[in-house]
């Protein structure tokens, strides 16, 4: 306390003022300094991407976040130890520090994510995986049923305990297929709007008694499209009115022909697949239902699927038996993602948190710069562009009308307009309203959507605007 300021203390040098005899201390002396040898400064050569941390930043050149934020406040800059600052800032603290600079693009962080080429002889035979699809009530449950009697482990485990979008049989002679059972078409379309390409063959499901119908086309559209060979399981032949001959005559029309397929993936490398669904589970967290399509995978491995990422703490089988490993073309539960993912995003495991932290976050601010810088060009003018650069040599359409008659002039006038540089490709035609499988068949696609005398309905129109698809 400064004893003078309070009014009271008398303000001569005697020895007696306030409080007594005043006592004098000796200050101790401090101990001699031993010249220290100044430690030579380690250059470091430093990363640094668009967008980083200060303490990230300091991390990389091995010095104090204090002294980074000193720098920076010379350099005018405000920042606290977890503020990101851009690339260009702190390439000029780096080389101020005394560090060489590695610029790089914030992109690079999925650089070398899918690991390198599988040699032939790493390779080894997987299950084949096989997508149903078809109209409603043409009998997919029934089929899917039939084949799980002949799978021989479900009678010992006591049949399927709970559904996981995706699971493997084993036949009588010993070998497993993988079944994906799409909810709709519109997770097929989906994932390969996302560019999964998770199936190996399409089973076409066609009741005889009623033969093709709008759905088992668009089904064909999209497997066509996904470039996906098509086995036909024609249903429901013994009932009245069935005949099975007309059913492949019309598929003949839609030019469906199936190959044979020889399978192989590689088991000894880290897992890659797909996402077929996900969920939140109370009690269970967040639940992916993933598809691997090389690789192993195991527990404990840090994942990365789409924006999320997590440790895999427990892998179930579509039987909801415990998994400590799932290789090629083994659909499992997976339970251990921070957050949920969406179908048809990939799944891949990466070396540690801090590379998974790096993917996902370039990730989230990728869609978010998406979202805030909506290309002032829509999509029609990006396919334009394209054909004139010569980058795109088919021009894909969805045609919807109110009667066939219209369908049909339309098709034949736009036919008519391909050239030997650019063709028009009819993806798919009917009539009735533009629908959501409609939009999501055209995202999957970079087609466009012509309707005639025809209205979007109004969440497709949503749609539309969201995936810049142009009706």
């Amino acid at each position: 306390v400064n004893l003078h300021s309070i009014g009271s203390v008398d303000d001569d040098d005697d020895d007696y003022g306030f409080g007594g005899p005043r006592r004098r201390f000796k200050k101790k002396q401090p101990k001699p300094v031993q010249p220290q040898q100044p430690q030579e400064k380690i250059i470091k050569d430093v990363v640094v991407p668009e967008i980083i941390t200060v303490q990230e930043l300091a991390n990389r050149m091995a010095e104090k976040g204090a002294d980074v934020i000193k720098k920076l406040m010379a350099l005018g800059v405000m920042a606290t130890i977890n503020q990101p600052i851009d690339g260009d800032t702190a390439q000029i603290v780096v080389e101020e520090m005394g560090h060489r600079v590695k610029r790089v693009s914030d992109s690079d962080v999925e650089l070398g994510l899918k690991g390198e080429e599988d040699r032939p002889e790493e390779m080894q035979p997987r299950a084949p995986v096989v997508t149903v699809m078809g109209h409603v009530d043409h009998g997919k449950t029934s089929l899917l049923d039939a084949l799980r009697e002949t799978n021989v482990a479900s009678h010992e485990a006591g049949g399927i305990t709970q559904h996981i979008g995706a699971y493997q049989i084993t036949v009588k002679t010993g070998d497993k297929i993988t079944f994906i059972d799409t909810p709709g078409h519109e997770a097929f379309s989906e994932m390969r709007a996302r560019g999964a390409k998770v199936t190996d063959i399409v089973v076409l499901v066609v009741a005889a008694n009623d033969g093709i119908m709008p759905q088992t086309v668009e089904a064909i559209r999209h497997a066509q499209a996904a470039e996906v060979p098509i086995v036909v399981a024609i249903n429901k032949i013994d009932l009245p009115g069935a005949d099975p001959m007309k059913v492949k005559t019309a598929l003949l029309q839609h030019g469906i022909a199936v190959e044979e397929l020889d399978l192989k993936a590689n088991p000894n490398r880290k897992a890659e697949g797909a996402v077929i669904e996900a969920k939140m589970e109370k009690g269970r967290g967040s639940v992916a239902t993933v598809l691997v399509q090389k690789g192993t995978l195991h527990i404990g491995d840090i994942v990365i699927a789409g924006k999320e990422w997590g440790r895999v703490r427990a892998m179930f089988n579509e039987m909801g038996k415990k998994m400590n490993e799932a290789g090629p073309a083994a659909p499992v539960e997976v339970l251990g993602l921070q957050g949920t993912p969406a179908a048809g995003d990939d799944f891949i495991v990466v070396a540690d948190e801090n590379q998974a932290k790096e993917v996902t976050g370039y990730r989230i601010r990728k869609e978010r710069d998406a979202k805030l810088v909506k290309s002032a060009k829509s999509a029609m003018e990006q396919m334009l562009d394209k054909i004139k650069s010569g980058e795109v040599k088919h021009l894909p359409v969805i045609i919807k009308a109110d009667v066939q008659g219209s369908i049909e002039a339309i098709e034949g006038t736009i036919t008519k307009l391909s050239n030997d540089e650019v063709s028009v490709q009819i993806l798919h035609s009917a009539v009735g309203p533009i629908s959501d499988s409609d939009v999501t068949l055209a995202k999957a696609s970079n087609a466009f959507i012509i309707g005639f005398n025809v209205r979007a309905i109004p969440h497709a129109r949503d749609m539309a605007r969201q995936d810049g698809v142009d009706i």
